[in-house]
Protein backbone atom coordinates (compact mmCIF):
# COMPACT_ATOMS: atom_id res chain seq x y z
CA UNK A 1 0.00 0.00 0.00
CA UNK A 2 1.26 3.55 -0.88
CA UNK A 3 2.46 5.40 1.77
CA UNK A 4 0.30 9.18 1.77
CA UNK A 5 1.65 12.20 3.46
CA UNK A 6 0.15 14.93 6.19
CA UNK A 7 1.72 17.94 7.22
CA UNK A 8 0.77 18.62 11.01
CA UNK A 9 1.10 22.03 11.23
CA UNK A 10 0.55 24.08 14.12
CA UNK A 11 2.66 23.81 17.62
CA UNK A 12 0.90 21.79 19.64
CA UNK A 13 0.76 19.33 22.41
CA UNK A 14 1.37 15.66 21.48
CA UNK A 15 0.06 13.99 24.56
CA UNK A 16 -3.24 15.71 24.42
CA UNK A 17 -5.52 12.73 24.47
CA UNK A 18 -7.61 14.51 20.97
CA UNK A 19 -4.28 14.97 19.23
CA UNK A 20 -2.75 12.07 20.40
CA UNK A 21 -5.50 9.28 19.43
CA UNK A 22 -6.28 11.22 16.09
CA UNK A 23 -2.56 10.88 15.38
CA UNK A 24 -2.95 6.84 15.92
CA UNK A 25 -5.38 6.78 13.59
CA UNK A 26 -4.16 8.81 11.24
CA UNK A 27 -1.07 6.14 11.10
CA UNK A 28 -2.93 3.33 10.84
CA UNK A 29 -4.84 4.77 7.94
CA UNK A 30 -1.09 4.39 6.26
CA UNK A 31 0.12 8.31 6.86
CA UNK A 32 3.48 9.45 7.26
CA UNK A 33 3.09 12.19 9.72
CA UNK A 34 5.23 15.12 9.62
CA UNK A 35 5.28 17.67 12.50
CA UNK A 36 5.28 21.38 11.74
CA UNK A 37 5.68 24.15 14.76
CA UNK A 38 5.74 27.68 13.07
CA UNK A 39 7.71 29.88 15.57
CA UNK A 40 5.18 32.52 14.81
CA UNK A 41 1.95 31.59 13.44
CA UNK A 42 1.16 34.70 11.38
CA UNK A 43 4.12 34.33 9.60
CA UNK A 44 3.87 30.48 9.29
CA UNK A 45 3.55 30.25 5.23
CA UNK A 46 6.56 32.59 4.68
CA UNK A 47 8.41 30.19 7.47
CA UNK A 48 7.32 27.18 5.40
CA UNK A 49 8.77 28.38 2.12
CA UNK A 50 12.15 29.49 4.16
CA UNK A 51 12.43 25.82 5.21
CA UNK A 52 11.36 24.47 1.94
CA UNK A 53 8.74 22.49 3.79
CA UNK A 54 7.53 19.01 1.36
CA UNK A 55 4.44 19.18 -0.32
CA UNK A 56 1.85 16.40 1.54
CA UNK A 57 -1.16 14.73 0.04
CA UNK A 58 -2.88 16.58 3.16
CA UNK A 59 -2.76 19.75 5.95
CA UNK A 60 -3.63 19.35 9.35
CA UNK A 61 -4.29 21.92 12.07
CA UNK A 62 -5.09 20.20 15.19
CA UNK A 63 -7.50 21.69 18.09
CA UNK A 64 -7.03 24.87 19.78
CA UNK A 65 -4.69 26.10 16.56
CA UNK A 66 -7.21 28.65 15.03
CA UNK A 67 -4.35 31.14 14.81
CA UNK A 68 -2.52 28.55 12.37
CA UNK A 69 -5.61 28.40 9.88
CA UNK A 70 -4.48 31.50 7.81
CA UNK A 71 -0.97 30.56 7.04
CA UNK A 72 -1.97 26.63 6.67
CA UNK A 73 -4.71 27.49 3.64
CA UNK A 74 -2.59 30.02 2.16
CA UNK A 75 0.21 27.10 1.56
CA UNK A 76 -2.77 24.85 0.95
CA UNK A 77 -3.80 27.29 -1.83
CA UNK A 78 -0.18 27.29 -3.13
CA UNK A 79 0.31 23.79 -3.07
CA UNK A 80 -2.86 22.29 -4.37
CA UNK A 81 -3.52 20.64 -0.88
CA UNK A 82 -6.79 19.95 1.13
CA UNK A 83 -7.16 21.26 5.01
CA UNK A 84 -8.53 19.80 7.38
CA UNK A 85 -9.02 21.71 10.99
CA UNK A 86 -9.92 19.77 14.15
CA UNK A 87 -10.61 22.72 16.29
CA UNK A 88 -12.07 21.22 19.20
CA UNK A 89 -13.93 24.27 20.20
CA UNK A 90 -14.52 28.41 19.12
CA UNK A 91 -12.17 30.65 20.51
CA UNK A 92 -15.22 33.37 19.94
CA UNK A 93 -17.73 31.02 22.20
CA UNK A 94 -15.17 29.98 24.62
CA UNK A 95 -14.02 34.04 25.12
CA UNK A 96 -17.93 35.08 25.26
CA UNK A 97 -20.58 32.29 26.43
CA UNK A 98 -17.69 30.69 28.62
CA UNK A 99 -15.75 32.42 30.35
CA UNK A 100 -18.21 35.34 29.83
CA UNK A 101 -15.40 38.00 29.25
CA UNK A 102 -16.97 40.94 29.06
CA UNK A 103 -16.86 42.74 25.75
CA UNK A 104 -18.79 45.24 23.57
CA UNK A 105 -21.43 43.58 21.06
CA UNK A 106 -19.18 45.05 18.30
CA UNK A 107 -15.83 42.91 19.12
CA UNK A 108 -18.25 40.43 19.86
CA UNK A 109 -19.78 40.19 16.19
CA UNK A 110 -15.80 40.97 14.89
CA UNK A 111 -14.29 37.85 16.61
CA UNK A 112 -17.45 35.48 16.00
CA UNK A 113 -17.11 36.93 12.43
CA UNK A 114 -13.09 36.55 11.97
CA UNK A 115 -13.90 32.61 13.13
CA UNK A 116 -16.37 32.17 10.47
CA UNK A 117 -14.04 33.12 7.97
CA UNK A 118 -11.44 31.27 9.26
CA UNK A 119 -13.43 27.68 9.36
CA UNK A 120 -14.72 28.19 6.26
CA UNK A 121 -11.23 28.03 4.90
CA UNK A 122 -10.56 24.69 5.32
CA UNK A 123 -11.98 21.60 3.34
CA UNK A 124 -12.50 19.38 5.83
CA UNK A 125 -13.47 20.13 9.45
CA UNK A 126 -14.13 17.48 12.29
CA UNK A 127 -16.46 18.39 15.38
CA UNK A 128 -16.23 15.86 18.30
CA UNK A 129 -20.18 15.72 18.50
CA UNK A 130 -22.85 16.00 16.17
CA UNK A 131 -23.93 19.05 18.49
CA UNK A 132 -20.66 21.09 18.06
CA UNK A 133 -20.97 20.21 14.49
CA UNK A 134 -24.53 21.86 14.66
CA UNK A 135 -22.71 24.98 16.35
CA UNK A 136 -20.55 25.57 13.68
CA UNK A 137 -23.20 25.35 10.75
CA UNK A 138 -25.57 27.90 12.97
CA UNK A 139 -23.77 29.75 14.94
CA UNK A 140 -20.44 30.24 12.50
CA UNK A 141 -22.28 29.77 9.25
CA UNK A 142 -19.71 26.80 8.09
CA UNK A 143 -20.82 25.49 4.81
CA UNK A 144 -22.96 22.25 5.99
CA UNK A 145 -20.51 20.32 3.48
CA UNK A 146 -17.34 21.13 4.98
CA UNK A 147 -18.36 19.38 8.66
CA UNK A 148 -17.82 15.75 9.74
CA UNK A 149 -18.48 14.48 13.44
CA UNK A 150 -15.23 12.20 14.35
CA UNK A 151 -16.00 10.89 18.10
CA UNK A 152 -12.84 11.46 20.37
CA UNK A 153 -12.98 7.59 21.85
CA UNK A 154 -10.47 6.06 23.59
CA UNK A 155 -6.97 3.93 23.54
CA UNK A 156 -8.18 0.42 23.30
CA UNK A 157 -4.88 -0.89 24.16
CA UNK A 158 -5.38 0.66 27.31
CA UNK A 159 -8.56 1.14 28.62
CA UNK A 160 -10.35 -2.38 29.07
CA UNK A 161 -12.08 -4.17 31.59
CA UNK A 162 -10.42 -6.29 34.18
CA UNK A 163 -11.56 -6.98 37.40
CA UNK A 164 -9.14 -5.33 39.86
CA UNK A 165 -11.50 -4.23 43.04
CA UNK A 166 -9.03 -3.66 46.36
CA UNK A 167 -10.95 -1.74 48.49
CA UNK A 168 -13.16 -4.29 50.79
CA UNK A 169 -16.14 -5.99 49.06
CA UNK A 170 -18.66 -4.58 51.18
CA UNK A 171 -18.27 -1.30 50.30
CA UNK A 172 -19.40 0.10 46.79
CA UNK A 173 -16.81 2.54 45.72
CA UNK A 174 -18.13 5.75 43.21
CA UNK A 175 -15.59 7.30 41.60
CA UNK A 176 -15.21 10.22 39.51
CA UNK A 177 -12.29 11.81 37.96
CA UNK A 178 -11.36 14.61 36.20
CA UNK A 179 -10.55 18.29 37.06
CA UNK A 180 -13.21 20.61 39.24
CA UNK A 181 -14.16 23.11 37.64
CA UNK A 182 -18.04 23.80 36.81
CA UNK A 183 -18.54 22.03 33.81
CA UNK A 184 -17.55 18.94 35.61
CA UNK A 185 -20.26 19.71 38.44
CA UNK A 186 -17.80 18.24 41.02
CA UNK A 187 -19.64 20.49 43.76
CA UNK A 188 -23.17 18.72 42.65
CA UNK A 189 -20.89 15.72 43.15
CA UNK A 190 -19.96 16.31 46.91
CA UNK A 191 -24.37 17.24 47.45
CA UNK A 192 -25.25 14.15 46.22
CA UNK A 193 -22.28 12.10 48.20
CA UNK A 194 -23.74 13.91 51.53
CA UNK A 195 -27.23 13.06 50.72
CA UNK A 196 -25.92 9.53 50.58
CA UNK A 197 -24.18 9.68 54.04
CA UNK A 198 -26.06 7.25 55.98
CA UNK A 199 -25.45 4.27 53.60
CA UNK A 200 -21.95 3.99 55.04
CA UNK A 201 -21.16 1.20 52.66
CA UNK A 202 -21.23 3.42 49.94
CA UNK A 203 -17.89 5.21 49.03
CA UNK A 204 -17.55 8.42 46.75
CA UNK A 205 -14.33 8.90 45.63
CA UNK A 206 -12.77 12.71 43.87
CA UNK A 207 -9.61 12.32 42.18
CA UNK A 208 -7.78 14.77 40.75
CA UNK A 209 -7.51 18.73 41.22
CA UNK A 210 -8.44 21.93 40.02
CA UNK A 211 -10.26 25.71 41.23
CA UNK A 212 -12.96 24.21 42.70
CA UNK A 213 -10.95 21.56 45.06
CA UNK A 214 -10.67 23.32 47.97
CA UNK A 215 -14.87 24.09 47.71
CA UNK A 216 -15.36 20.78 47.40
CA UNK A 217 -13.33 20.05 50.42
CA UNK A 218 -14.67 22.50 52.67
CA UNK A 219 -18.43 21.14 51.70
CA UNK A 220 -17.15 17.51 52.49
CA UNK A 221 -16.17 18.24 56.07
CA UNK A 222 -17.25 15.71 58.61
CA UNK A 223 -18.69 13.75 55.99
CA UNK A 224 -16.67 10.01 56.28
CA UNK A 225 -18.40 8.70 53.26
CA UNK A 226 -16.46 10.99 50.61
CA UNK A 227 -12.73 10.88 49.79
CA UNK A 228 -10.26 13.00 47.68
CA UNK A 229 -7.36 11.16 45.62
CA UNK A 230 -4.56 13.30 43.70
CA UNK A 231 -3.72 13.43 40.02
CA UNK A 232 -2.49 9.51 39.10
CA UNK A 233 -0.32 8.47 36.04
CA UNK A 234 -2.25 8.56 32.43
CA UNK A 235 -0.69 4.96 32.56
CA UNK A 236 -2.40 4.00 36.24
CA UNK A 237 -5.79 5.46 34.82
CA UNK A 238 -7.72 2.13 33.41
CA UNK A 239 -6.02 0.24 36.67
CA UNK A 240 -7.85 2.66 38.64
CA UNK A 241 -11.45 2.77 36.59
CA UNK A 242 -11.69 -0.87 36.94
CA UNK A 243 -11.05 -1.02 40.93
CA UNK A 244 -14.72 1.17 41.40
CA UNK A 245 -17.81 -0.23 41.17
CA UNK A 246 -19.75 2.81 39.50
CA UNK A 247 -18.20 5.81 37.76
CA UNK A 248 -19.62 9.29 37.34
CA UNK A 249 -19.22 11.71 34.34
CA UNK A 250 -20.22 15.49 34.46
CA UNK A 251 -23.16 17.41 35.68
CA UNK A 252 -22.32 20.85 34.81
CA UNK A 253 -25.31 23.43 33.31
CA UNK A 254 -23.65 25.03 30.98
CA UNK A 255 -24.10 24.96 27.02
CA UNK A 256 -20.65 23.81 26.53
CA UNK A 257 -21.34 20.56 29.01
CA UNK A 258 -24.64 20.06 26.98
CA UNK A 259 -22.37 19.83 23.97
CA UNK A 260 -19.19 17.70 24.83
CA UNK A 261 -19.23 14.10 25.64
CA UNK A 262 -16.18 14.09 28.64
CA UNK A 263 -13.23 11.67 27.48
CA UNK A 264 -14.31 9.78 30.72
CA UNK A 265 -17.17 8.35 29.00
CA UNK A 266 -15.12 6.87 26.59
CA UNK A 267 -12.70 5.40 28.60
CA UNK A 268 -15.31 4.35 31.62
CA UNK A 269 -17.14 2.50 29.06
CA UNK A 270 -14.31 0.94 27.29
CA UNK A 271 -13.55 -0.62 30.66
CA UNK A 272 -16.51 -1.88 30.63
CA UNK A 273 -18.14 0.18 33.81
CA UNK A 274 -21.68 1.43 33.90
CA UNK A 275 -21.23 5.12 34.11
CA UNK A 276 -23.87 7.72 35.10
CA UNK A 277 -23.64 11.48 33.50
CA UNK A 278 -25.58 14.44 32.84
CA UNK A 279 -28.53 13.98 29.77
CA UNK A 280 -27.40 15.22 26.79
CA UNK A 281 -28.26 15.26 22.85
CA UNK A 282 -24.67 15.29 22.13
CA UNK A 283 -24.66 11.39 22.29
CA UNK A 284 -26.03 9.28 19.62
CA UNK A 285 -29.64 8.53 19.33
CA UNK A 286 -29.22 4.65 19.81
CA UNK A 287 -27.30 5.44 23.19
CA UNK A 288 -30.23 7.70 24.42
CA UNK A 289 -32.65 5.24 24.10
CA UNK A 290 -30.87 2.67 26.50
CA UNK A 291 -31.32 2.13 30.19
CA UNK A 292 -28.07 1.10 30.95
CA UNK A 293 -24.35 1.40 30.46
CA UNK A 294 -24.90 5.20 30.54
CA UNK A 295 -27.36 6.57 33.04
CA UNK A 296 -28.61 9.77 32.27
CA UNK A 297 -30.02 12.57 34.99
CA UNK A 298 -30.64 16.05 34.69
CA UNK A 299 -27.65 18.06 34.76
CA UNK A 300 -26.58 20.70 38.36
CA UNK A 301 -29.46 18.01 40.15
CA UNK A 302 -27.34 16.35 43.81
CA UNK A 303 -31.32 15.13 44.12
CA UNK A 304 -31.56 13.21 40.46
CA UNK A 305 -27.66 12.04 40.62
CA UNK A 306 -28.37 10.36 44.47
CA UNK A 307 -31.37 8.77 43.30
CA UNK A 308 -29.55 7.18 40.27
CA UNK A 309 -26.47 5.82 42.35
CA UNK A 310 -29.20 4.36 45.15
CA UNK A 311 -31.20 2.74 42.45
CA UNK A 312 -28.07 0.64 41.03
CA UNK A 313 -26.49 0.07 44.45
CA UNK A 314 -30.03 -1.48 45.44
CA UNK A 315 -29.83 -3.71 42.41
CA UNK A 316 -26.26 -4.78 42.43
CA UNK A 317 -26.66 -7.86 40.98
CA UNK A 318 -27.91 -6.16 37.38
CA UNK A 319 -25.08 -4.28 37.48
CA UNK A 320 -22.77 -6.62 35.93
CA UNK A 321 -25.28 -6.70 32.92
CA UNK A 322 -25.11 -3.13 33.04
CA UNK A 323 -21.42 -2.98 32.85
CA UNK A 324 -21.55 -5.18 29.93
CA UNK A 325 -24.40 -2.91 28.04
CA UNK A 326 -21.28 -0.53 28.65
CA UNK A 327 -18.99 -2.43 26.99
CA UNK A 328 -21.41 -3.14 24.04
CA UNK A 329 -22.02 0.71 23.29
CA UNK A 330 -18.04 1.23 23.46
CA UNK A 331 -17.77 -1.32 20.54
CA UNK A 332 -20.68 0.05 19.05
CA UNK A 333 -20.18 3.44 18.77
CA UNK A 334 -16.37 4.63 19.97
CA UNK A 335 -13.95 1.43 19.27
CA UNK A 336 -10.65 2.47 17.34
CA UNK A 337 -12.44 0.09 14.81
CA UNK A 338 -15.36 2.38 14.67
CA UNK A 339 -13.70 5.73 14.64
CA UNK A 340 -10.97 4.66 12.20
CA UNK A 341 -13.34 3.70 9.73
CA UNK A 342 -15.08 6.64 10.07
CA UNK A 343 -12.17 8.72 9.44
CA UNK A 344 -10.98 6.84 6.79
CA UNK A 345 -14.39 7.87 5.33
CA UNK A 346 -14.10 11.40 5.91
CA UNK A 347 -10.53 11.60 4.46
CA UNK A 348 -11.78 9.16 1.11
Amino acid sequence: MIKKTLLWWGRFDPDYYRNRIIRQHLKKLNFNIFDFRPLISKFGYEEALLKNIIKTDLVWVPCFRQRDILSANKWCEKKGIKLVIDPLISSWDKMVNEKGILITKKKSDLLKAKESFLFNKADFILADTDLHANFFREKLNVKESKIFTLYVGAEDAFFKPSYSKTIPNNIFEILFYGSFISLQGTQTIIKAAKLCSNHTNIRWTLLGSGPDLDKCKKLAETYSNIFFEKDIEYSNLASRINKADLLLGIFGNSNKAENVIPNKVFQSLACGKTIITRKSNAYPKGILKKDNGIIFVEPNNPIALYEAVLKIFKNKNSLQKSNDQARNIYETYFSEKIIGRQLKNILK
